[in-house]
C-alpha cells in the first residue's frame, strides 16, 4: 500500500500570491498535482498539508472534479519538514511506502510516479532526479565569481520522493531528536546512513515558483492534452 502526502503549506512568498490556487489549463495547479496521484494506480489514498484558511477549498476542488483517494486534508507546520511529519501522522496504519509530493509540480504525471515506486519496491527509497546541465559557478557574498563547480554526477532532486514508510519515519525522528533541519526527504533519510536511488526524468516537471513559470506550465500540460 502507497499513500502519498501532498505538500501545500507554502506561503508563495516569491509569488506575492497563492500560486497552488492559479489557474492553469482550465484548473487551479493543485488540481492538476492531485490528479497525476488519482491516476496512478500504485496510489491508494492521499494526504494533503495545506493551511488551513485553504482547507474548504480544496475540499470544493476534490467534489468538482471527482477525486476520490483524498483521505483527509490536515494543517500545515512552520517549515516543509513539519509539513510532511503531519502528514505522515495522517495516513493509514496499513501503508508500507510513503510517497511526499510538491504541491506546487503540477507537472507530474502518473507514470514518473510509478517508475519512482518500482525503484523505491527494488531499493527501498527512490526520487525522481535531473541531471544539472548548466555551468554553475560559486561566487562571493558581492556575486564576484570565485570558482567552478563540477557539475559531473550533479543532479536536481525533485518530488515525489518515495520510501519504506519505517524508513522515513526513522529519519524524521531523528530529525526531531537531533533539532535538524532538512529541506527534502532525500536528505532526511541520508542521515541515516541509506542510499537514495534516483530515478531520472527527462520529463517536465519543474517547480511553480515565480509568475513566469505559469503560462508555461499552461502551454505544457495544454499540449499534452492536445497529444491525448
Amino acid at each position: 500500500m502507497l499513500s502519498a502526502i501532498i505538500v501545500a503549506g507554502g506561503s508563495s512568498q516569491r509569488m506575492g500570491f497563492d500560486k497552488l490556487f492559479a489557474i492553469i489549463a482550465g484548473e487551479p495547479v493543485i488540481a492538476h498535482t492531485i490528479r497525476a496521484f488519482e491516476h496512478a494506480t500504485s496510489i491508494s489514498e492521499i494526504v494533503v498539508v495545506a493551511r488551513e484558511e485553504r482547507h474548504d477549498e480544496i475540499r470544493k476542488i476534490s467534489r468538482d472534479t471527482g477525486f476520490q483517494k483524498i483521505r483527509s486534508i490536515v494543517p500545515g507546520g512552520e517549515r516543509r519538514q513539519d509539513s510532511v511529519r503531519a502528514g505522515l501522522d495522517q495516513i493509514d496504519r496499513e501503508a508500507k511506502y510513503v510517497a511526499v509530493h510538491d504541491a506546487a509540480r503540477p507537472l507530474i504525471t502518473a507514470e514518473q510516479i510509478e517508475r519512482a515506486f518500482d525503484q523505491c519496491r527494488v531499493h527501498g527509497s527512490a526520487a525522481l532526479a535531473q541531471p544539472v546541465n548548466d555551468t554553475l559557478k560559486r561566487a562571493d557574498a558581492d556575486l564576484l565569481v570565485v570558482g567552478l563547480v563540477d557539475r559531473h554526477r550533479l543532479y536536481a532532486m525533485q518530488t515525489p520522493q518515495i520510501f519504506e514508510r519505517k524508513l522515513i519515519e526513522d529519519a524524521y525522528r531523528g530529525v526531531y531528536a537531533e533539532n535538524a533541519s532538512v529541506t527534502d526527504e532525500v536528505s532526511a533519510v541520508e542521515r541515516l546512513g541509506h542510499k537514495i536511488a534516483l530515478v531520472l526524468n527527462d520529463d517536465f516537471n519543474f517547480k511553480i515558483t515565480y509568475p513566469r513559470d505559469l503560462p508555461v506550465a499552461d502551454f505544457i500540460l495544454r499540449e499534452r492534452a492536445n497529444d491525448h
